[in-house]
């Protein structure tokens, strides 16, 4: 048996009428994630992370924000893509941790299900998958709750 690890970072901006979408839900906010798809920074975050441990590259690559299919995308359609890839090569996950990075909205009620949206898609056990958020302490464009950031890191097994 092979193991790959691979990690994954993303932000976005908040912004005026638009949803916010995070972890395969929406979540309820005044602002949502500016974005050429639906800007869910921690799915983005993990298939960046999938990406790297799978050897090809990042979600740019993948999904270019210059290709108009994907324009105002669900992620979490973009997410099971990336699950499509996994099972061609034979690959699964072994877990996923994850922290998402936002100042508000208070996201700890979300948790749980932002944790079963993410393992329905990848279709592995939601106790596979560690989700956390955290604030930045009022620093840095998100600590103005300007942005949200999400990091995570995967291990797959072949």
């Amino acid at each position: 048996m092979k193991y790959k690890v691979g990690i994954g970072y993303d932000i976005h901006r908040l912004v005026k009428r638009r949803m916010l979408f995070l972890g395969g839900i929406e979540v309820p906010f005044r602002k949502g994630l500016l974005g050429h798809s639906d800007g869910d920074c921690l799915i983005h975050a993990v298939i960046d992370a999938l990406l790297g441990a799978m050897g090809q590259g990042d979600i740019g690559r993948v999904f270019p924000d210059t290709d108009p299919k994907y324009e105002g995308c669900r992620s979490t359609e973009l997410l099971r893509e990336i699950a499509a890839r996994l099972k061609k090569q034979r690959m699964t996950v072994v877990n996923i941790d994850a922290v998402i990075i936002a100042q508000q909205p208070q996201l700890s009620p979300f948790i749980d299900n932002m944790k079963n949206a993410l393992a329905a898609v990848l279709k592995i056990d939601a106790e596979d998958l560690g989700l956390k958020a955290k604030t930045n302490e009022g620093l840095g464009e998100v600590g103005r709750g300007r942005a949200i950031a999400a990091w995570a890191a995967v291990l797959l097994k072949k």
